[in-house]
């Protein structure tokens, strides 16, 4: 994924003019995963057709594919009364594994699939990461990562990538966490140590923010999968936001763009983890919410008591359900404000949804209806800008679910990096 940003369009198709046959070789197996990426399975014909390749080229494209078990035949398509049946294939890669682990505040989340996206392993580990410092909480990641890959193996899957998310402004082309300002972590570089802490050196490691990854996971396979203008806000401790637009991931001239949970509301405000005050996240992030609703639970500066953040979630739903007066009166005003920051998002952004996850998901029901309230008062197009609120359903996680995507987007952006190091697997 570059810098620039990374193009997440549903259809593959066009020509291609690389300058070299490894070039072109590399660039036409991509165009060919990338369309049976996107469709459950497709004939030779019907690829050549969509990707404008030739016929010939695209059998033995399928062909070496299907050498490398990267592709499989799913049956016979008979077309017409007369011809050759067709053979149509479907994304494989079965021996292929992307692993995906976000570390947050609170918590470490795994996400480990096949190259077609079949779910492998899939938790959510406790950790207070936010009292841990970094030595103690890239071990503990580590150790969670290796579990997560002998999974991965005993499943006959041996990860090809692995993608790590961090709520913090990333240097993602050198894996380096430049600030996380409710982790307290500066100029970590997280990829390298990772890397060496699991002793892979051939296996990649890419960190992002958790933000773009859980926006580029509910672009793929959200409830508004597809939307080509869309902004998802996490629900965390902290508030950050990865902003679609045009299809594309948002990232900004150095890669820093989708802080939106810094966006200064009130400048009287409580003081933010980044050092500023009044930041959106102060009036809507969970620790703010807990603070309000639960404030014998409160995050201390020292991050403890420290707990899953659904859980605190699923304790305030339940007072909500209970009829909970005081936590009532505390969610109307985080609903209040998450739809003041989104209109300064859909101001910005003209986007036509926004998908909220973690906690806000949880609380959807009686949060929402105050944002999109407020969203709609203060919209300057008004009901000409078409925004809705709506809630994730991919739960707490998104963001490794969108870490392991990262990691099958660039395997399929140049598919020789698998083709080539990995032996072909037995065929039984």
């Amino acid at each position: 994924m570059g810098q620039q940003g990374q193009h997440l369009g549903r259809a593959a198709g066009g020509t291609v003019t690389p300058t070299s046959s490894a070039a072109l070789r590399r660039a036409n197996l991509s165009l060919v995963l990338r369309h049976l990426r996107d469709h459950v399975s497709r004939s030779r014909a019907d690829i050549a057709e969509a990707t404008g390749l030739h016929r010939a080229t695209v059998s033995n494209l399928v062909a070496e594919l299907l050498d490398r078990q990267l592709v499989r035949e799913v049956g016979v398509e008979h077309v017409g009364a007369v011809g050759r049946p067709r053979r149509p294939v479907a994304l494989h890669g079965a021996h292929v594994g992307a692993l995906g682990l976000e570390i947050n505040v609170d918590y470490i989340s795994v996400h480990g699939s096949d190259l077609s996206g079949r779910i492998l392993v899939e938790r959510r580990i406790g950790f207070d990461t936010m009292g841990s410092g970094p030595d103690r909480s890239l071990h503990r990641l580590g150790t969670v990562a290796r579990e997560a890959i002998e999974t991965m193996r005993s499943a006959g899957a041996d990860p090809a990538g692995i993608g790590v998310a961090v709520p913090a402004l990333v240097d993602v082309a050198r894996g380096v966490v430049t600030f996380a300002p409710n982790l307290n972590w500066h100029n970590l570089p997280l990829a390298a140590r990772l890397s060496a802490t699991l002793g892979s050196p051939n296996v990649p490691v890419m960190v992002d923010n958790d933000a773009n990854l859980a926006a580029v996971a509910e672009y793929t396979s959200g409830v508004a999968a597809g939307t080509p203008h869309l902004v998802y806000l996490t629900g965390e401790v902290g508030v950050g936001g990865g902003i679609i637009v045009d299809g594309r991931l948002l990232r900004g001239a150095d890669g820093f763009s989708g802080e939106v949970g810094h966006l200064p509301v009130d400048p009287a405000g409580a003081r933010c983890g980044c050092g500023r005050r009044g930041c959106w996240e102060t009036k809507v992030g969970l620790a703010a919410l807990v603070r309000t609703a639960m404030p014998q639970q409160a995050y201390t500066p020292a991050g403890l008591p420290v707990s899953d953040p659904e859980e605190r979630a699923k304790e305030i739903s339940r007072g909500l359900v209970e009829g909970d007066r005081h936590m009532m009166y505390a969610v109307a005003q985080v609903g209040r404000w998450l739809g003041l920051g989104g209109s300064i998002v859909v101001n910005l952004f003209n986007t036509r949804v926004i998908v909220v996850g973690g906690y806000f998901a949880t609380l959807a029901e009686w949060l929402l209806p105050h944002a999109q309230e407020e969203l709609e008062r203060l919209v300057v197009a008004g009901a000409a800008a078409q925004c809705r609120f709506t809630a994730s359903n991919l739960g707490f996680g998104a963001a490794s679910r969108g870490a392991a995507s990262m990691v099958v987007n660039q395997l399929i952006d140049d598919p020789t990096t698998i083709m080539d190091s990995i032996p072909r697997p037995p065929v039984h």
